[in-house]
C-alpha cells in the first residue's frame, strides 16, 4: 500500500495551496477551534490528505471530542500517516503528518476511546472528503 514519497518546493506548495492550507499544513499551523469545515461532518467516506490525495482517515473511526477539531482514534492504515516529536510553544507534544507529503495535519494524544484510546486531533484544512459511493439501483 506504499505510495512513492512527493516532495515540493516550498514555492510549489505556495502555488498549489490556498494560503490558509499552506499556513497549517506547510507552516504547521492551526485552524481556531470549532472553525473547520469537518469539524462536526457526520458524512460516510474517507478523509483524504487535502494536499497530496493520500487516505488518511475513514469516517468510521471519526468521533466528537468535544475538542473543536476533527478527531479520529486510528488512521486509515499504519502506512497513511507519521508522527514526529513536536516541541513548539512551549509544549512537547506528537505531531501527525501525511505518510506521504509530510504536510502537517495536527497532533495526536492519548485521550481517545476505545479501541485505540487515542485521538488524532486533525485541522479541517489539511483534509478533503471522499464520500462513500452508493450502491447503483439495481445492485447488491
Amino acid at each position: 500500500m506504499s505510495q512513492e514519497k512527493i516532495t515540493r518546493t516550498e514555492q510549489e506548495w505556495k502555488s498549489l495551496l490556498t494560503p490558509e492550507q499552506f499556513r497549517v499544513t506547510r507552516g504547521g499551523g492551526t485552524e481556531p477551534p470549532f472553525s473547520g469545515k469537518y469539524y462536526n461532518h457526520k458524512e460516510k467516506g474517507t478523509y483524504l490528505c487535502s494536499n497530496c490525495g493520500n487516505g488518511l482517515f475513514t469516517s468510521d473511526s471519526k468521533y466528537d471530542s468535544g475538542s473543536g477539531w476533527p478527531s479520529f482514534f486510528e488512521p486509515l492504515s499504519p502506512e497513511s500517516v507519521s508522527t514526529r516529536e513536536d516541541r513548539s510553544h512551549g509544549m512537547t507534544r506528537v505531531e501527525v503528518l501525511c505518510a506521504r507529503c509530510d504536510a502537517h495535519l495536527g497532533h495526536l494524544f492519548p485521550d481517545g476511546p476505545p479501541p485505540t484510546g487515542m485521538r488524532y486531533c486533525i485541522n479541517s484544512v489539511a483534509l478533503d472528503f471522499k464520500p462513500d459511493q452508493p450502491p447503483r439501483p439495481g445492485t447488491n
